[in-house]
This record gives structure tokens, C-alpha cells and sequence, in this order.
């Protein structure tokens, strides 16, 4: 088996790399997407059951939402195509605020269902915009190290939601975790309008 030699490979300066605006815009989209998806769906279980609903209930809203985060991967590469990666991610942005809405608007089980799977649609066009807009970036000896760097944010958003979403449900209410969302959503998509003729 050979081993490829990376002696010769050139540098990745990581500081270098995340200047570039495209590639911060994109990881940032991707760690806020991911972020937010979880800080909404890691306490809906807990906020269902003290509404009222059973345990069967709040697995039914877990299962559609996990349908709508992957489902729509099928043409998400063919929609970005048409229609710009940027605008992917910025209507992945607004359904993402549009599931914090619908959490806002009331407890019912039928708020419960749409706002959990717009929010997994959201995720999905966010998220894999993100990732898209980041491959498409960067030069090819410098993929590896930054996929690395995005994945460690991602993973990074991920556990701060989750250690969030408990501590502001717990102390405070549902409704409380989804408010929590729209501020770092409305950064993000004056950040994505900003840059939109940049990075497109």
C-alpha cells in the first residue's frame, strides 16, 4: 500500500483561510443552522409531556421532524443549483425562524408538528448550503483541515444549544428557548444579505 507523502503539501494557515468571507459566512451558517436545530428539538419531549401530551406524542414529533432534516436532501443539490447557494441558506435562515414562530404562537400538538418540521427543513437547507458554499471555497490541499475546523464548530454549537435549550426550558419555559432563537437567526441573515453578492 503506498502512503502518500504530505511533506510537499502546502501550508493551510487556518487564520488565512477563515478570512476569507465566504468560508467565515459558511461557518458560521453551519454552526448556527445546526445550533439552532438542536436548541429547538433537544427539549421538545420535555416541553410536550408538561403541556399535556404523552410520550407517544412527542416521539411522533421527534420521528416527523427527523423525516423533514433528511428528506428533502434529495433535490436540496438541484435546488441550489437553480437557485444560488446564498439563497438556500437565507431560506434556510427564515424556515428556522419561521419553527420559532410557530413555537411562540401557541402549545397545541398541531404547533408542536409544524414547528418541528419546518424547523428540519430549515436545518437541512441551512446546513447543507453551508456546507456547499464552504467546499466550494476552498482550494483543494486545504479541504481536509478546514473540513476539520467546521465540523469542531458545528460540534461546539451543537453542545452549547443542548447545554442552553435544558437550562432555559427548565428555568424558564418553551416558549422562552424558541424567543431565544430569533436574535442569533436575524444576525445571521443580515450577515447573509450583507455578503450576498460576495460569496454568490
Amino acid at each position: 500500500m503506498e502512503v502518500k507523502d504530505d511533506r510537499n503539501a502546502p501550508h493551510v494557515s487556518i487564520r488565512e483561510v477563515m478570512s476569507r468571507k465566504s468560508v467565515a459566512l459558511a461557518v458560521a451558517a453551519a454552526s448556527i443552522s445546526g445550533g439552532i436545530m438542536v436548541l429547538l428539538m433537544t427539549p421538545t419531549p420535555l416541553a410536550m409531556v408538561a403541556c399535556g401530551f404523552t410520550d407517544a406524542n412527542a416521539s411522533d414529533v421527534i420521528r416527523w421532524h427527523v423525516i423533514a432534516m433528511f428528506a428533502p436532501s434529495f433535490v436540496t443539490g438541484l435546488i441550489i443549483k437553480r437557485f444560488g447557494v446564498t439563497n438556500v441558506i437565507m431560506t434556510g435562515v427564515a424556515l428556522l425562524a419561521i419553527a420559532a414562530g410557530l413555537a411562540i404562537s401557541g402549545i397545541e400538538i398541531h404547533h408542536f408538528y409544524a414547528s418541528l418540521i419546518i424547523l428540519g427543513i430549515g436545518w437541512n437547507f441551512g446546513f447543507i448550503g453551508a456546507t456547499s458554499l464552504l467546499a466550494a471555497s476552498l482550494k483543494p490541499h486545504e479541504r481536509t483541515k478546514m473540513q476539520g475546523v467546521n465540523d469542531t464548530c458545528v460540534a461546539l454549537a451543537f453542545t452549547f444549544a443542548s447545554f442552553s435549550s435544558g437550562v432555559l426550558v427548565t428555568s424558564f419555559s418553551w416558549t422562552v428557548v424558541a424567543i431565544s432563537a430569533l436574535p442569533v437567526l436575524a444576525v445571521m441573515m443580515l450577515g447573509l444579505m450583507m455578503m450576498r453578492k460576495e460569496v454568490s
